[in-house]
């Protein structure tokens, strides 16, 4: 693969991203309810465009999108990703009526969607799921159909979502060969949830299914092949959490640029102490190394490369544990101020940690990285 670099337009894209993130989505980030689906910013992202360019752009400009929206406005970042999440198996596997339904709404932002696959006992071992797709009697040969019964929890947008992509067991005993996904509509009969209260301020709830009717038209791909719809959305996603975290990780870098430079101490800036401008340029270091891993892994993936999945797990994995560093040393240079409620930083410190457990903890990482490893030993 090529070294790689921004072109210029791209660089342009990603300072417009960040003047729209601080200008007109931060105000309406405020705005809303804490731990609450802010439809009223889901609406500016669909009229700025945002949220169509989910469906029309490669892995890179999803993460430069997150990238530099984070670096402005987590919250803004987190809305546009989970609506990608959510809606993503539907514009990969869907119908054409599945299509034409729902992905307009998402695009727009009035509708809501989610991605339900995490359960009380199966979050990172997404293959051990247990939400049951129990078949119902069919007479007369009609088209397949199910009731989903079983919890989802940790589920982000839940339980405010209009639309879930769903996975569910189809065949006992299978492992991941035999879970479906499904398209579920909140309003189905059956379907409930309840919110969580998180450290980060972020829209996470479980649902429960009793009996939830679902049909031959409501399945994503095929019948027992649902695990490879979640693969597929993952490796595309990972490497932009990875983005998320990079753009958190410079706010922080940037927040502390600022205040090393002008802040009194000892005599003189903090920046004039060699501890703290060492530590400053390890937290570049790092942020840059993290960055560059991100865009690799995503212009694999939209080249089509073989190594996706090692790539994005790596990228993802880099970029997390990164950026956790970075925020931490960033308050740690920030003193007590950082600690206040409302504080840039405070905000940050809390947003950072979820990442190096979604979409695959930080350990489920390095054994992704592991035995891919392992496999190109293994091939002829």
């Amino acid at each position: 693969m090529p070294a790689f670099s921004l072109e210029p337009e791209q660089a342009d894209w990603c300072g417009e991203l960040r003047a729209l993130a601080a200008e007109r989505l931060g105000p309406l980030a405020e705005k809303g309810p804490p731990g609450r689906v802010n439809r009223p910013l889901l609406a500016e992202l669909g009229r700025l465009g945002l949220l169509r360019r989910l469906f029309t752009s490669g892995a890179l400009d999803l993460c430069l999108m997150r990238e530099s929206l984070a670096r402005a406005c987590t919250q803004a970042e987190t809305a546009l990703a989970l609506q990608g999440l959510g809606a993503h198996p539907v514009h990969a596997y869907g119908t054409e009526e599945q299509r034409a339904r729902w992905l307009p709404r998402v695009a727009e932002g009035s509708a809501v969607a989610a991605f339900a696959l995490s359960e009380p006992g199966a979050g990172s071992d997404a293959a051990a799921l247990t939400l049951r797709a129990e078949p119902e009697d069919t007479p007369g040969g009609g088209a397949a159909r199910w009731r989903l019964t079983g919890e989802k929890c940790w589920i982000s947008n839940a339980p405010e979502a209009d639309l879930y992509t769903v996975f569910a067991r189809t065949t006992p005993g299978a492992g991941a060969k035999g879970v479906t996904a499904f398209l579920v509509p909140a309003d189905r009969p059956g379907l409930t949830g309840a919110p969580l209260d998180m450290l980060a301020p972020h829209a996470v709830g479980t649902l429960a299914f009793d009996a939830v009717p679902v049909t031959a038209a409501d399945v994503l791909g095929e019948v027992d092949h649902g695990f490879r719809v979640a693969m597929h959305t993952l490796n595309l996603f990972r490497p932009s959490v990875g983005a998320f975290a990079v753009g958190m990780a410079q706010a922080a870098l940037d927040a502390t640029l600022a205040h090393t430079a002008r802040r009194d101490a000892f005599g003189g800036r903090l920046k004039d102490l060699q501890a703290v401008s060492h530590r400053v340029a390890e937290m570049a270091l790092r942020t840059e190394a993290a960055r560059l891993m991100v865009y690799a892994a995503a212009t694999a993936y939209d080249q089509g490369d073989p190594d996706v999945p090692r790539r994005s797990a790596m990228a993802k994995l880099l970029a997390t544990e990164t950026a956790q560093y970075v925020v931490d040393a960033a308050v740690q240079l920030h003193g007590a101020r950082a600690l206040v409620r409302g504080h840039p930083l405070e905000h940050l410190y809390r947003e950072v940690r979820a990442p190096r457990i979604y979409e695959g903890a930080s350990e489920v990482q390095r054994g992704i990285i592991a035995k891919e490893l392992y496999a190109t030993l293994e091939a002829p």
